[in-house]
């Protein structure tokens, strides 16, 4: 029996309200805090929140509000400097994975000389400054993951950094900061952390543990998508998916991703697709791609994202094709659209194939999915991927029409 290995944060702190034990966690690692989050953190008070549950525990901080959109260098080189300006001892991080990918980063390059980018290939040699993770979106489960994804906008690179300094010492998971997410953040973040479970319980590097952790997550994730999207006032659906999110995280953290995201990332980065809309365009097609050497463990995740089919006496073949065609209702319901609607010119998606299948093979990321593609599989992908057709079956001779899909 192989030996595994389980790391997540010290601690993980969840529940409604779980925001107002800030200064109390807060407390046992610093006095003066970097508070890195977004311009709509700020705006919506929740920032302000953040600031004064800090003083009632004698807690100095600093706001850095400069993240955008995805996370980029340049973020974490601002955020560095407004760091060591402020003499800074804690970072907290609240808001989406945008926010707690790019605190990762300033925490670490804290107390780690050089460029954030040289870490893909060597170790950090010197612990980072504590940070405290408060996610306001149910998606990316960074909060317990040891992964943050730092975008180079010199080579238009995602630069993927994994290694256990960039675990959070605490996730603070309070499900009502995700209650005014828009529906279309809803459902990008939503099939991002679907995403996240899915790719973990096919990884190579899978075990029992992550595996029990991926399952769980599809479970809540499956029960609980569409009703956030409908009605995101509905607490126990955000309740649902945000611990569904961070389960999702804890098993991928451990477990890997695979090719969806090894693709979705140079998507990002050349054409500023956020990362949950890009995982989405791109999970049913590849699904499909590796089908047949995936049957037995898509089958499980079938039932675990449709427990009512389960006395319905569906073949193994029809609960992997379940999962596909459920996912693709799910991305038509939550009008996911492909490459080409997005609006990605043609002409110049063809003319940057070539980079984009080398980067997402060099990222490692497609090494880990149970059929591994060379660069000419991967660049068919993304063609297939352009126009994909989120409306057709799978398999139009599969026994499963007569189900309602939920």
């Amino acid at each position: 029996m192989q030996v595994h290995q389980l790391l997540l944060p010290e601690k993980v702190v969840y529940g409604p309200d779980a925001l107002l034990e800030l200064g109390a966690l807060a407390a046992a690692y610093g006095s003066k805090a970097l508070i890195v989050t977004d311009q709509v953190m700020l705006q919506s008070g929740v920032a302000d929140r953040c600031v004064q549950l800090l003083k009632s525990a004698s807690i100095d901080s600093s706001v850095y509000a400069g993240v955008l959109s995805e996370p980029t260098h340049s973020y974490v080189d601002e955020g560095l400097a407004q760091c060591a300006e402020h003499t800074c001892d804690l970072i907290i991080a609240i808001g989406g994975g945008s926010c707690l990918d790019t605190a990762k980063a300033i925490a670490v390059m804290s107390r780690n000389d050089g460029f954030i980018g040289d870490y893909r290939k060597k170790r950090f040699a010197n612990a980072p400054l504590p940070l405290i993770a408060i996610p306001t979106t149910a998606g990316t489960g960074s909060e317990v993951t040891k992964v943050t994804v730092i975008t180079d906008t010199r080579t238009d690179e995602k630069m993927m950094i994994a290694q256990p300094e960039l675990l959070p010492r605490v996730a603070l998971v309070d499900p009502l900061l995700t209650l005014s997410c828009p529906p279309h953040v809803t459902a990008a973040t939503g099939i991002d952390a679907l995403s996240h479970a899915v790719e973990a319980y096919l990884s190579r590097k899978a075990h029992p543990v992550t595996d029990a952790l991926a399952l769980s997550a599809v479970k809540l994730i499956s029960a609980n998508l569409l009703t956030a999207y409908r009605d995101g006032s509905d607490v126990q659906a955000r309740a649902q998916m945000i611990t569904g999110a961070m389960l999702a995280g804890a098993a991928f953290s451990n477990a890997s991703v695979a090719l969806v995201h090894g693709m979705s990332r140079p998507i990002g980065a050349l054409f500023h697709v956020p990362h949950g809309i890009s995982n989405a365009m791109l999970l049913p097609a590849v699904l499909e791609y590796s089908q047949a050497e995936t049957v037995n463990r898509l089958a499980e995740i079938g039932r675990a994202m449709r427990p009512d089919l389960l006395s319905s006496g569906l073949s193994e073949e029809a609960w992997a094709d379940t999962v596909i065609r459920q996912i693709k209702w799910w991305c038509v319901q939550m009008q996911i659209p492909n490459l080409q609607r997005w609006g990605i010119d043609q002409q110049r998606f063809e003319a940057v194939l070539e980079k984009m299948a080398a980067d997402a093979i060099v990222s490692g990321s497609p090494a880990n999915h149970p059929k591994i593609p060379d660069a000419e599989d991967i660049m068919r992908l993304y063609r297939i991927c352009y126009t994909y057709d989120f409306h057709s079956n799978t398999d139009p001779n599969t026994n499963i029409d007569e189900f309602e899909f939920t």
